[in-house]
């Protein structure tokens, strides 16, 4: 007879994730994957491998045990859902807005990052709130620069599609450590010299929202 449940972290749930998806993988990979050093997560470590979410073997590292996979089964509810299902309105600039107008967006939408678009309405790149920082920190006149000077450019912007699934969407985010993804269409013919097509914004709160629905439902 099973003990009583006991609620997992949210760095914890990070971490099965990660095991998960990159297995085997070391200690010291899933601290660089978290940002966060050695030591700060050994305590979780001890707690999920007691607990047999996740397995250690020496020289090999860290693999799913037996009780991640019915642990996070509600995760695996969320292949059936599409990026389109939970997909919000995307907040978007031109690549020639400056860079305190940009701000002011972001500030105003309360978003961590925009989605910044050429003329014609496709995919240029995106820029966070730490790109704004980095570049306006002790040089006023930053602020008066196009943001295409410091946005993250296409073909290196992580993006998803609407017919993606969520779960899929939702490894994205945490292997390349973004809270949120463009969502887009191919542009055409075009698409080689131009971006894709962006359509819609997929966010961690979005996601976060979606799994507190399908355990309500639960």
């Amino acid at each position: 007879m099973e003990g009583p449940a006991i609620e997992l972290t949210s760095r914890q749930l990070q971490i099965i994730e990660i095991v998960k998806k990159r297995a085997p993988i070391s200690g010291e990979q899933i601290a660089e994957a978290l940002n966060l050093s050695r030591p700060t997560i050994r305590n979780d470590l001890s707690i999920l491998v007691m607990l047999d979410y996740i397995d250690a073997k020496p020289k090999v590292g860290y693999f799913p045990g037996q009780r991640s996979v019915a642990h996070l089964g509600g995760s695996y509810l969320l292949k059936d859902r599409k990026v389109k299902d939970i997909q919000s309105i995307p907040v978007v600039i031109r690549e020639t807005t400056t860079i305190q107008d940009a701000v002011v967006t972001l500030f105003l939408q309360d978003v961590g990052t925009l989605i910044i678009c050429d003329g014609d309405g496709k995919l240029a790149g995106v820029a966070s709130r730490k790109d704004f920082l980095k570049v306006t920190l002790g040089n006023p006149g930053a602020v008066s620069m196009p943001v295409s000077m410091v946005m993250t450019r296409v073909p290196k912007v992580v993006t998803v599609s609407p017919d993606e699934p969520v779960l899929d969407a939702a490894h994205k985010m945490i292997f390349h450590e973004v809270d949120s993804l463009p969502v887009v269409v191919p542009g055409g013919a075009e698409e080689t010299v131009q971006g894709p097509e962006v359509v819609g914004r997929l966010t961690k709160t979005s996601i976060v929202k979606l799994l507190l629905d399908l355990e309500a439902k639960g």
